[in-house]
């Protein structure tokens, strides 16, 4: 078997695939330009007067208080005296209400609305700079660096006012060493809902009433941790918001009249307790303010602003507390809290409306100038309409001040259109694309796409010795990669790698698909088939293409995308549905009809008897009906988007820790262990079944002790885990140390035993007999059987009929002479060779899914159950369609895989994408998966990323990993339908199921790269086809929202289902290495 080139082509595709998707999300996801330049006390003049420091005036407020409650949304902050039975997150912070009733002059309680992305970092990022974060900088939610914009925190500090910080330690890594005073506390694990909590009010007190501070900034993570553990319908949520309520009550007491008071959320929280996207339940929060003494001129009234945006809280900040408002500050300053022009109060140097925002215009137009200088992006007719604007604006005011006169009461509301007018132009346009690295991108996806499929249909000719091989292609790609990277220094002086990648791609796919033309030329014409053929209309429109193009055309649908789940379901029931009714239109479902003809020799007899045609299509119907059960079951696991407003998440999404009903937790965890238990029985049987568990190699070990041991170790984990933490106060450390020790132990089995089954794949349990008249020197090398047990009497049902009959008449006549063959070569009893590749490739996925489902909810192990029984009712339903569309192809050497079996299977990795309760949204992500094992959280972030990754795409990677079962099964599955003689050799031969591959060394290697490279193809043409989407909708309203989530979705799930797809290659290949060498070892003089 050629193994290297197999790997080497599957290797590079991969690569060519890769490279086209980092261009294209290079171009597509780009980071807004960021203006490097800061506000300074003599840019912010006093209206009317000649330039001076703005910031040695007295300022409306010396100190300000900043509680930041994390994921505070407005509905925890709202108080209704009439609900008589509130929810645990209704009426539970009455210090609000109570304030803004009592004391109207001095507090307010307003929704405070985030942009999205509503993640953490970048939320701090929108409240301290006042700018707006692009889409791409979710992806450093986890990865914080520092910010380099103007903002609050560097304006305090040039100032010199203290800043003291406790809390969430984000903050440190965004404002290093910008703080007088910090107290950073670990914020990323879930789970621990009190340690940054108390350890802010440790501290927080005794800072309040001293003397060293200016600016205190308080954020509590209590609340946004719960709602991720447990949601916030939910006792603990209950417990604290009557903390948090306790906690604004004593800060309130401590204020001095000089303070200002800032509460407020970052953003909010859906149902389930997440958050990320942009629905109304996350990006709308709460903002309190308050001070002892006055701060807004008039009660409240109907012109009080009905929603803040958060980007408002900068310029009104900084205009309250004397500092420039910060240079690429978009947002526009809350007006109730300046009073109306000709009401200030000079003692405290106090601005008005009309003077707030002239500065706020004045900042905000300065730095429209600065960025559009900068970027280029925004478009010419906006950009000429703003700047006539403020300077109409500009001269409309600037001549009212000289003038002495009251200004127009039109004047306020013309400046504050402007600024709304600004910020909305830079939202629409802060979507910054790079259209060559798309387009580029575009080309190597393409290329990649049509490179995969021509190595998928030529991949006999291409495994041959005089085939063209890789060698010209990396060639070609290193010579062009040096070349763009030497006219890079020539005319720009530096190089940028990813261009160096797109030459080096481009290049080796040109040039492939080139000799792959010439070298398939004579293949093609021998056999009339090829990629030109496989293009025809009439091929593009069988079932099995037109399934996968209608999905890849309906990705450019919104609607599609958000009813993904239940449409992929439907079609894989569909394209399911299409293999009897095919077989049935041929006339191979059914045994035929009794003819004469045939009878009397006339006409030829069907390559089947009519016995093993009705078994087979038994088994085909019946695995049809599993599998239409399994996919309805899958439904019931679903999670929702947003968008889908009927939608009820599935309840077994919820861990067993939410759950309050006793008997309802009890109920899902005797499923939850079941499953588990049905998961282990299943494999272990399977193994057993075909003699793959007699031998003492390390995956038979892995089989016997560390699978078993993995479910009780999940099991136990369960269990303690849903424990609640007051129910055993006693036993709470216990609890504890079991709920760190539980799932490591899994983790070091699980790695102990897929390295045992690398290590040592072989299943093979080998006995040899040889008789007395045998033993000489001239002896030929011993036959083998690949039996299925270690007992011929219990195991003859798995056998060919013709060795069924020798093996009976030999039991029943005591010969001692039956382990000598006719021919005299000693015959070698090998068991659980025939299940030699498929056994460890099995077991390999059954211990990578327990240890999956050690990173999902316990609930979920039902659907893991229903993924292990779809793949082997997928695998048999391709089974017997192979057996009962003819024997040849098998026996002949011609192991190739077709596209129906081949389109389900990657249907069904997505199909329970969905079935796991995933979804193409940063909200779903279960970010819990991070700290099973690692409670106390994590000092990097490459562990944490690395188990929510697999956490998200546990089914691609079974799925890839168990791919090559698709080829192995119809001769695993052989013997069952008890083919003739005639059917697959000569009269008498073993059934050595799975050894036929060794036997015919090329056609395995084809068949194993044809297969891959299928897989391969489909996979691309989904993640082409979002790229086509998010390509051509850039500017849809649901672009950011719907088909940008799902190009990241589909992009990442590629590249780790290739990832997983190498490495079960690899393992076949790791395999076969085994079994050479065991049979050098058993027929030293041959090596097979």
């Amino acid at each position: 078997m050629k193994r290297l080139p197999v790997l080497w082509l599957l290797l590079w595709i991969c690569a060519v695939y890769s490279v086209g998707i980092y261009l294209f999300v290079g171009g597509f996801l780009l980071v807004r330009l960021e203006v490097n330049r800061t506000s300074t006390c003599g840019d912010v003049l006093q209206p009317g007067e000649e330039p001076a420091d703005f910031c040695r005036v007295r300022p409306r407020f010396r100190r300000a208080v900043l509680l930041i409650v994390d994921a505070l949304k407005i509905d925890f902050a709202w108080f209704d005296p009439d609900n008589a039975a509130p929810r645990p997150y209704e009426n539970k912070l009455p210090v609000l209400e109570e304030t803004v009733s009592s004391r109207p002059a001095n507090s307010r309680l307003y929704p405070f609305r985030a942009d999205p992305p509503t993640t953490t970092m970048q939320r701090i990022k929108g409240f301290t700079t006042g700018s707006l974060p692009t889409f791409v900088d979710v992806g450093n939610n986890f990865a914080s660096t520092a910010i380099l914009e103007d903002n609050l925190i560097h304006q305090f500090g040039q100032v010199g006012k203290r800043v003291v910080f406790m809390g969430d330690d984000t903050w440190e890594n965004l404002f290093p060493k910008k703080f007088h005073r910090s107290l950073p506390f670990p914020s990323f694990n879930v789970k621990d809902l009190h340690t940054v909590d108390n350890g802010i009010l440790q501290h927080l007190y005794t800072t309040m009433v001293g003397d060293d501070w200016d600016v205190l900034v308080a954020h509590f993570l209590g609340v946004d941790h719960c709602g991720h553990r447990f949601g916030p319908d939910h006792p603990a949520m209950a417990d604290k918001l009557t903390q948090m309520d306790g906690v604004i009550r004593s800060v309130i007491d401590r204020l001095q009249n000089d303070t200002l008071l800032v509460v407020m959320g970052d953003h909010g929280m859906t149902d389930t307790g997440d958050h990320g996207g942009e629905s109304q339940k996350e990006t709308d929060a709460a903002i309190f303010l308050y001070s002892p003494s006055p701060l807004f001129s008039a009660p409240p009234s109907q012109s009080e602003p009905d929603v803040v945006p958060q980007t408002d809280l900068v310029p009104t900040l900084a205009l309250l507390l004397g500092v420039p408002i910060p240079y690429s500050s978009v947002g526009q300053v809350l007006l109730p809290v300046f009073p109306p022009h000709g009401q200030t109060e000079g003692a405290v140097g106090g601005l008005s409306q009309l003077e707030a925002l002239w500065i706020n215009a004045k900042q905000v137009n300065r730095f429209l100038e600065t960025y559009s200088g900068m970027a280029k992006d925004i478009p010419p007719e906006s950009l000429s309409q703003l700047k006539a604007e403020f300077s109409r604006l500009s001269s409309e005011y600037l001549a009212t001040v000289q003038q002495g006169r009251p200004p127009s009461p039109r004047l306020a509301a013309s400046l504050q259109a402007y600024l709304t007018s600004v910020r909305d132009t830079c939202r629409a346009t802060w979507a910054r694309f790079n259209p060559l690295k798309m387009a580029v991108g575009l080309v190597i996806l393409g290329l990649a796409c049509l490179a995969c499929l021509v190595l998928s249909e030529l991949s006999h000719v291409l495994l041959r010795e005089d085939g063209p091989g890789l060698r010209a292609p990396v060639a070609a790609a290193l010579a062009a990669g040096v070349c763009a990277a030497a006219g890079q220094l020539s005319v720009r002086g530096y190089v940028e790698a990813v261009w160096c990648m797109a030459a080096a791609a481009f290049s080796s796919e040109i040039l492939f698909l080139w000799r792959a033309r010439r070298s398939g030329t004579a293949g093609v014409e021998k056999s009339g088939s090829g990629v030109a053929g496989w293009l025809t209309l009439r091929r593009l429109l069988t079932p099995h293409l037109l399934v996968p193009l209608l999905r890849c055309a309906s990705l450019l649908s919104d609607s599609y995308v958000i009813a993904e789940g239940r449409a992929v379901t439907f079609l894989v029931f569909s394209l399911a549905l299409y293999i009897p009714i095919r077989l049935n239109w041929d006339g191979l479902l059914l045994p035929p009809n009794h003819d004469p003809l045939k009878a009397a020799g006339i006409l030829p007899s069907p390559a089947l008897s009519p016995s093993t045609v009705r078994k087979e299509g038994c088994t085909l119907l019946a695995c049809l009906g599993l599998l239409v059960g399994i996919l309805y079951l899958s439904l019931s696991f679903h999670a929702c988007r947003e968008e889908q407003g009927t939608c009820q998440p599935s309840p077994f999404l919820a861990p067993l820790s939410r759950l309050q009903d006793s008997r309802l937790k009890n109920l899902h965890y005797i499923l939850s262990v079941f499953a588990l238990a049905l998961w282990t029985y299943l494999l272990r049987r399977f193994l057993r079944h075909y003699g793959n568990l007699n031998s003492a190699s390390g995956t038979v070990f892995a089989a016997r002790w560390v699978l078993l041991l993995l479910s009780v170790c999940l099991a136990l984990y369960w269990a303690v885990s849903a424990t609640p933490e007051d129910s055993f106060r006693n036993l709470a450390q216990l609890i504890g140390l079991a709920q760190l020790v539980l799932p490591r132990a899994a983790f070091c089995l699980l790695g102990l035993g897929l390295s045992l089954i690398w290590l040592d794949p072989l299943t093979v349990f080998a006995k040899t007999r040889a008789a007395a008249s045998a033993r000489s020197p001239s002896v030929p090398p011993p036959r083998y059987r690949a039996s299925t047990g270690i007992s011929p009497e219990a195991e003859l049902h798995h056998l060919i009929p013709q060795i069924y009959q020798r093996m009976r008449r030999s039991l029943d006549d005591g010969e001692q002479s039956r382990s000598v063959e006719e021919d005299g070569r000693p015959a070698v009893e090998a068991y659980g060779l025939g299940t030699v590749y498929s056994a460890p490739l099995l077991l390999f996925c059954g211990l990578l899914g327990i240890g999956l489902l050690l990173l999902h909810p316990e609930g979920m192990a039902l659907s893991f159950l229903l993924l292990l029984l779809e793949m082997g009712a997928l695998l048999h339903i391709h089974a017997s369609s192979t057996t009962l569309n003819g024997p040849q192809g098998v026996c002949s050497g011609g192991f190739n895989v077709p596209w129906t079996p081949v389109v389900l299977w990657s249907l069904a990795a997505t199909q329970f994408f969905h079935a796991t309760g995933h979804l193409p949204t940063f909200p779903s992500i279960q970010w819990g998966a991070a700290f099973v094992g690692f409670p106390d959280g994590h000092t990097g972030t490459m562990l944490p990323a690395s188990l929510v990754t697999l956490n998200t795409f546990a089914s691609h990677i079974l799925f890839s990993v168990g791919c090559p079962l698709l080829l192995f099964w119809p001769l695993v599955c052989e013997v069952r339908g008890g083919r003739a003689g005639r059917a697959c050799g000569e009269e008498g031969e073993d059934a050595v199921m799975e050894m036929r591959l060794r036997e015919n060394p090329q056609q395995f290697s084809s068949a194993l790269l044809q297969l891959s490279t299928r897989y391969l193809f489909i996979l691309g043409a989904q993640v082409f086809a979002s790229v086509c989407a998010a390509a051509i909708l850039r500017r849809h309203l649901m672009v950011w929202k719907v088909f940008a989530p799902k190009l990241m979705f589909e992009a990442s799930g590629f590249l780790v289902s290739s990832a997983s797809l190498l490495i079960g290659v690899t393992l076949v290949l790791r395999v076969d290495v085994a079994v050479a060498r065991w049979f050098k070892r058993l027929i030293p003089d041959a090596s097979r």
